[in-house]
């Protein structure tokens, strides 16, 4: 059976628009036939305290049969691929893919937790989440429209439409 993912998609080391553009290419992998879109590409600022360049971040949207954990693993194994190392919470990173929304699931296991966990807060998720899937409606019941103000607009810079 085929459920709605979303997953947030970042990189600011190694080239991170070539990052994102391989990224893209093998999460188009993981959708059913015609079911993937993605966002324009934005900067932003990087998060916390660690001193590092700035990130290129998108959303992807797509339908898929595997199961979340199997979706997780898949995920990793991206990352994994494109010299991801999990050296430091919040520091540089040559790819991060995170599983935002697993349809309208509430997952909360040792390896997963779906909705992710923070992204009511980050302009970074929310304004290209708003660009594949405006009329979103959250797990929670909230629109996606009614959590994007415009200082979250104007934090982020359109980098490839």
């Amino acid at each position: 059976m085929a459920v709605q993912v979303y997953v947030a998609i970042g990189a600011n080391l190694a080239e991170p628009i070539q990052q994102l553009d391989v990224a893209v290419l093998a999460l188009k992998a993981l959708a059913i036939n015609n079911t993937f879109t993605v966002s324009a590409y934005y900067g932003s600022k990087p998060m916390g305290d660690v001193i590092q360049p700035d990130y290129v971040n998108a959303v992807a949207g797509f339908q898929t049969s595997l199961k979340p954990i199997e979706l997780l693993d898949a995920l990793q194994e991206i990352e994994h691929q494109q010299g991801r190392v999990r050296l430091e919470h919040w520091g540089p990173r040559t790819l991060d893919l995170d599983l935002l929304l697993y349809g309208q699931q509430h997952i909360n296991e040792s390896r997963l937790c779906v909705p992710h966990y923070g992204m009511k807060q980050r302009s970074f998720v929310l304004v290209p989440l708003a660009d594949i899937a405006p009329a979103l409606i959250l797990p929670c019941n909230t629109s996606l429209e009614s959590l994007i103000s415009v200082a979250m607009r104007d934090e982020l810079q359109k980098l490839i439409d």
